[in-house]
């Protein structure tokens, strides 16, 4: 389960960084340009942690994947940007292909 977590706040840590590089304003203001600093290279760095249990397609197709989504949903409620039926459609097909990855293929064995 460990590695689970690790991806999970790999995928938190990428979110607080792509929404504070909005928040940058151009990396202009100094504060959320740290938190864009700090978020991806504590993401990477999980991401490098949890890639010592489980292999890389697997990873990255679920941080990629519920990152877009986790960003999308942060752009609604923090940015009031707004989202149609066809990109709930999207997010939720990738969402159904995250869960599929992780719960059905037998193509992803642990890397050890």
């Amino acid at each position: 389960m460990r590695p689970y977590l690790t991806l999970a706040l790999a995928i938190a840590a990428e979110v607080t960084g792509t929404t504070a590089l909005k928040a940058s304003d151009g990396f202009s203001e100094l504060a959320p340009t740290a938190v864009v600093v700090v978020g991806y290279v504590g993401s990477f760095y999980l991401l490098g942690l949890t890639l010592e249990d489980l292999p890389v397609g697997l990873v990255y197709a679920t941080w990629a994947g519920l990152g877009i989504v986790a960003t999308a949903l942060v752009g609604v409620v923090v940015f009031e940007e707004s989202v149609d039926a066809a990109a709930v459609a999207g997010m939720a097909l990738v969402v159904a292909g995250v869960v599929a990855l992780n719960a059905f293929s037998d193509a992803y064995a642990p890397a050890h």
